[in-house]
């Protein structure tokens, strides 16, 4: 074979190799998506809170976002009793993402529990409003007035009693002697206040709360004002530095408030997961929760604040390199 024919024999075999580069690049370019990274994908497992607080409704509307953003992610909602659980479930690896409050988050690296040091924050979503709400004829006008009271204090494990207690506190009050504490949670605290069988509850969530206002459709309540107690909380120390002065605005609940507004106290909500996450996974679920606000904002109320400005402020835990990967990509 002469060296005319070998030149063009391999002048094909290049032009073979060039061709088949060409559409397995083009092949790639319609597989991956834009930027060029593979698309996410795995478990979510994750822990929400009472079925009928603002954590489950926001993990179900997530869920469904993430469905449409995220398609190779599997993503499962487990019920819980709370920011304390959803932690303790967090580290023991039953599961990867949830929602806590920034106090329970403290209390829980504070102590040094197990896996503390795992702990990473994806997002700062929300304030928690913290809501004491009473019989509308009820003589209480404040926390101070619970004294010889049953007053439903949140589950065990939840942020309601972690939060519940502090206030107590500062209130100048034993929540052991100077209460009859009931430990319930929001599933059961408005059919307790409708029936008679406790004279208050203290309930820690987004605005509005479902089973408050289907309480207020039925029965006469009303919030009384916490407000005045920041200052003896801060004073507490500790987990108390994440409480801040709040107001109700007046139409958080138009059939109780009656156009005013009430003065709490509230704590921020940080979507958590742990340094066991990939970094992939957590910037395209951090991805969808910021990107989806204004979605699922139209049915929760309170994810309307989830901040692009905000979301980063995730004290006391240090943001997750997928996430931190995520803020830097849509930095101005």
């Amino acid at each position: 074979m002469t060296p005319v024919v070998h030149r063009i024999g391999r002048r094909r075999a290049a032009q073979a190799v060039l061709a088949a580069s060409a559409v397995l690049a083009l092949l790639l370019w319609w597989l991956l998506p834009l930027g060029g990274r593979p698309e996410p994908r795995g478990t979510m497992e994750f822990t929400t809170g009472v079925p009928t607080g603002v954590y489950s409704r926001y993990g179900k509307l997530l869920e469904e976002q993430l469905a449409h953003d995220l398609p190779e992610v599997d993503v499962r909602l487990h019920a819980s009793e709370g920011s304390v659980q959803n932690i303790r479930r967090l580290v023991s690896g039953e599961a990867n993402f949830t929602i806590a409050t920034a106090d329970s988050v403290a209390a829980y690296r504070d102590e040094k529990r197990p896996g503390a040091g795992t702990l990473r924050a994806c997002a700062r979503l929300y304030d928690d409003y913290m809501q004491l709400v009473v019989p509308a004829g009820s003589d209480i006008g404040s926390a101070a007035d619970l004294r010889g009271r049953r007053v439903a204090v949140g589950q065990p494990g939840s942020g309601v009693s972690l939060i519940t207690g502090r206030l107590l506190e500062a209130a100048g009050i034993d929540a052991a002697k100077d209460i009859t504490p009931v430990p319930v949670g929001i599933d059961r605290m408005p059919g307790m206040l409708r029936s008679g069988e406790i004279d208050a509850f203290f309930w820690s969530g987004g605005l509005p709360t479902g089973a408050v206002q289907e309480l207020a459709a039925r029965t006469d309540v009303r919030l009384v004002p916490l407000g005045d107690l920041v200052d003896e909380l801060h004073a507490l120390g500790g987990t108390a530095r994440h409480y801040r002065a709040a107001v109700m605005p007046a139409d958080a609940y138009p059939r109780v408030q009656r156009g005013k507004s009430v003065k709490t106290v509230a704590v921020a909500n940080l979507l958590v997961t742990t340094d066991r996450t990939g970094p992939r996974l957590t910037e395209g679920i951090t991805r969808t929760v910021i990107d989806s606000r204004d979605r699922i904002g139209r049915e929760v109320h309170a994810a309307q604040l989830v901040d692009l400005r905000t979301a980063i402020f995730t004290d006391p835990l240090p943001l997750h390199d997928g996430a931190s990967r995520y803020y830097g990509s849509v930095k101005p």
